[in-house]
């Protein structure tokens, strides 16, 4: 087994693994963790000889929890790589390698602002509108690392644009982040496709050339950069219910308010007027009656 590369889980007790079939080993003599965290080593210490990488699930994604391997192997690695990055022409590669990196970078944001705004396909008189909402989502979802549709590569990026633009206008101009959604499912996939609805019938608005209204949620939420204009519906609700009249504070209102409720509350018996429960005496005690008072 330590002459093999597995990918492992990790074990429920200290220096100890679980295979895929669900044996449970200790680690071989010699043996060390090397932490996550630094790429160059990880793969000179793979590339060294076998070693057991150990990632856990939470949820649906697998996060590393660093890699098992000769201690030998990780000590020549590490200073090899040392050696390497204190060398300047390392320095000037990185730097070169950054600036491919940003360039590429660049002229995907430039490609995916452009397929969003061919998805909007706002009328003429919204065009500098669409451009505001296609640099708003394009900075939200490009970002590398933001692990967002955008940064996928396995559908079309006119697809891509076209979810990102959901899924912004989902969190921007609906109540989704402050919604209750049960636990069940199927559930949440049933709001978003609700919600979803009501996204495209505000883009249909402006992709027919109809005036901007000013409640508006993709309005106000273009207008409010970097914060969700959608005001929960719970919250709304006892906004609502709390202001008060123009000229008219609310303790004024105090008196009129528990003048309402009672009308529409039921009338309560009183303790005289309420029927006394009849009270059916006991088959074990006869009811005993009361002697007279004595003068």
């Amino acid at each position: 087994m330590p002459t093999e590369t597995r990918t492992v889980r990790p074990g429920p007790r200290k220096n100890t693994v679980q295979f895929d079939s669900g044996e449970v080993v200790g680690l071989p003599e010699g043996w060390a963790i090397l932490p996550p965290g630094d790429a160059g080593l990880t793969r000179r210490v793979k590339a060294a000889g076998p070693s057991w990488t150990v990632k856990q699930a939470r949820g649906r994604k697998l996060f590393s929890r660093g890699v098992w391997a000769p201690a030998v192997n990780i000590e020549t690695a590490r200073k090899r790589l040392e050696v390497e990055r204190a060398d300047p022409s390392y320095q000037r590669r990185l730097d070169a390698s950054r600036r491919r990196r940003d360039v590429v970078q660049s002229r995907y944001v430039d490609e995916f602002e452009a397929a969003i705004v061919g998805f909007l396909a706002f009328a003429p008189v919204h065009q500098a509108l669409a451009v505001n909402m296609a640099a708003r989502v394009a900075a939200h979802a490009t970002p590398v690392g933001s692990g967002t549709v955008a940064r996928t590569q396995r559908i079309p990026i006119e697809e891509r644009a076209k979810a990102a633009v959901m899924a912004w206008m989902r969190h921007q101009t609906t109540d989704y982040d402050h919604r209750v959604v049960a636990r069940q499912k199927g559930k949440r996939r049933e709001v978003r496709r609700q919600l979803a609805k009501a996204s495209r019938r505000i883009l249909a608005r402006y992709r027919q050339g109809e005036p901007v209204q000013p409640d508006c949620p993709l309005a106000r939420a273009l207008a409010h950069p970097g914060r969700s204009t959608a005001v929960p519906t719970a919250k709304l609700a006892k906004a609502s219910a709390k202001q008060a009249p123009v000229g008219q504070s609310h303790a004024s209102q105090r008196p009129v308010a528990r003048a309402a409720r009672l009308e529409e509350a039921p009338p309560t018996p009183s303790r005289k007027t309420a029927p006394r429960p009849t009270v059916k005496p006991s088959r074990r005690w006869p009811k005993i009656a009361r002697l007279p008072r004595k003068p």
